[in-house]
């Protein structure tokens, strides 16, 4: 048994790239998220796509909320999908981060940095994993999406891959984008990274 999963990053917010929005609330997508979302939602539409999940927060939900409608589903919240937890970073504008020791070790030794007051990346990868073996693990008849975040993306990749945290920033994902993987009991294999409209 094996499940086809699309992990779509929620479109783009008025914050984006500028501030750890975290879990402390956003204003929904911003126009050009909308659109990402709306690109998302015409290009899973002929997915044969019969679970669509997000995670918990406004800019996830709302992406979702859009391809769920496209492919004529429901889309559900799912707690493992959520957001890094960033703890005393959350909503902390990034470029004032620069020069803190602690900031600087997040961003070169994800494996075993921890966030002040908040999530190891380890953790939350493995929450995330842990919920796609278990997808992998069911039977469905089309594929699946869930909506998440960029850390949990990259996480998530470079689990299958067998590459360390270390190194889930030497790739990207982007707002809007969609990454594909086929999941099972015996692990997974990377199928797409970071498919974007133009």
């Amino acid at each position: 048994m094996a499940a086809i999963i699309h992990l779509v990053r929620h479109g783009a917010h008025a914050d984006a790239g500028r501030v750890l929005t975290g879990r402390g609330g956003d204003d929904g997508l911003a126009a050009a998220g909308a659109a990402q979302a709306a690109w998302a939602a015409e290009r899973l539409a002929s997915q044969a796509i019969v679970r669509v999940e997000s995670s918990p927060q406004r800019r996830t939900r709302e992406t979702a909320s859009v391809i769920a409608a496209a492919c004529g589903i429901a889309p559900r919240i799912v707690d493992a999908l959520d957001e890094l937890d960033f703890g005393d970073w959350t909503g902390r504008v990034i470029a004032d981060l620069d020069g803190d020791p602690a900031w600087a070790h997040w961003n070169t030794a994800r494996a075993a940095a921890q966030i002040p007051g908040g999530e190891r990346m380890t953790d939350a990868v493995a929450r995330a994993v842990e919920h796609l073996h278990e997808l992998g693990a069911g039977t469905w008849d089309g594929a699946i999406v869930c909506v998440s975040h960029s850390d949990i993306i990259r996480g998530v990749v470079a689990h299958y891959l067998g590459l360390s945290l270390d190194r889930m920033l030497a790739f990207d994902v982007d707002p809007g984008s969609i990454t594909s993987l086929v999941v099972g009991e015996w692990g997974g294999r990377l199928l797409s990274l970071n498919v974007r409209a133009a």
